[in-house]
């Protein structure tokens, strides 16, 4: 039997795992009988790019990220419309896309799922002609990729107190989304489009979101005031968030946006700084992943404890005038709310 070869392509400084043991983990899991490798190191930006081109010129069988969500974004915008399969080894802070397709963030179990060969067929998107394969946005989304990108700490705390300390900074702008059913007109905090339902660490932004149905999912975040900033923290988090008065969503092949001022967008986190028009399309099918065949995509069911938390912030919000009147609900709140995500954070 012809062997098949896959390219490791690892970012040695990406997230806070070590990497060293990573070939000595794949001579343990995967089969010789069935592939060859070879693993390669980055070093510097955009070189995973390059190396995915050269892997899938080849004809490799599989091109495999090993690293966070900027690595992957670089080796599967490489691949698409191949032959050569994504393949993935989680090892970043947020790992949206692996996280979204179910995949083991122990290295060792990746490279299990790895060598069972699943290969799906699966769509990504693109927005001005960057392509992105979990999520894409402006306003206070891309505002946020800037923060987040800039913080010394990662994690789902970290991106609630952002959310928390940074939203309540931010200004809403005006844009106007044209799709097939005609031309609207929002006063938003953020649109995102999504082809996979997280950002990363476990925050939905479209918790129904699938990598298969040829569709993006888009989110309006209306203004909100500072009240409604902890809900809408815990919301990203239980995969609440379409129930949100303030969320706007539906569900399209393509959207043009055009805003009132230039400013940041973002491709699977990665901040740019474009025009006033934003054009945002999905790609069927467009490349083939490895995928865990025992889940396939995450299902999207709320997490037990996360909707616990929201029980209680929901029993806070029924006494939420009182704290008003103390003068510091806001700093009660937070303090709260941060001091139980941290207990909760992967």
């Amino acid at each position: 039997m012809t062997k098949r070869h896959i390219t490791f392509i690892v970012n040695p400084i990406s997230g806070t795992h070590s990497k060293e043991q990573l070939p000595a983990f794949i001579d343990e899991m995967l089969d010789r009988g069935q592939w060859d490798w070879t693993v390669i190191h980055t070093e510097y930006a955009g070189h995973a790019a390059e190396l995915a081109r050269d892997s899938s010129a080849r004809g490799d069988w599989a091109c495999v990220a090993v690293g966070g969500d900027g690595t992957v974004n670089e080796v599967a915008r490489s691949l698409t419309h191949s032959a050569t399969a994504l393949g993935i080894v989680p090892c970043g802070s947020g790992n949206g896309l692996a996280r979204h397709l179910c995949l083991p963030m122990d290295m060792r179990k990746a490279l299990a799922i790895i060598n069972r060969g699943n290969v799906v067929q699966m769509d990504y998107g693109v927005i001005n002609e960057l392509p992105f394969f979990c999520t894409c946005g402006m306003g206070f989304d891309a505002f946020i990729s800037l923060k987040f990108a800039e913080a010394g700490k990662r994690g789902p705390a970290a991106y609630v107190e952002n959310v928390l300390k940074q939203g309540l900074k931010y200004k809403p702008q005006t844009y106007e989304v044209e799709d097939e059913t005609g031309t609207r007109r929002y006063k938003a905090f953020l649109i995102a489009c999504a082809n996979a339902s997280q950002y990363g660490n476990n925050a939905y932004i479209a918790p129904g979101a699938t990598m298969t149905d040829g569709m993006l999912d888009v989110i309006i975040m209306e203004p909100f005031n500072a009240l409604d900033a902890p809900q809408i923290s815990i919301d990203l988090f239980a995969k609440t968030l379409a129930n949100n008065s303030k969320i706007k969503t539906f569900r399209t092949k393509a959207v043009h946006i055009h805003r009132s001022q230039p400013g940041a967008i973002h491709y699977d986190g990665d901040p740019i700084v474009t025009g006033t028009d934003i054009d945002i399309h999905v790609e069927p099918s467009g490349i083939r992943i490895l995928t865990n065949p025992d889940q396939g995509e995450d299902p999207g069911q709320p997490n037990p404890l996360l909707n616990a938390f929201s029980d209680f912030f929901n029993n806070i919000n029924n006494v939420r005038e009182d704290i008003e009147r103390q003068g510091h609900r806001i700093q009660v709140l937070n303090k709260l709310l941060l001091r139980r995500i941290e207990r909760m954070r992967n």
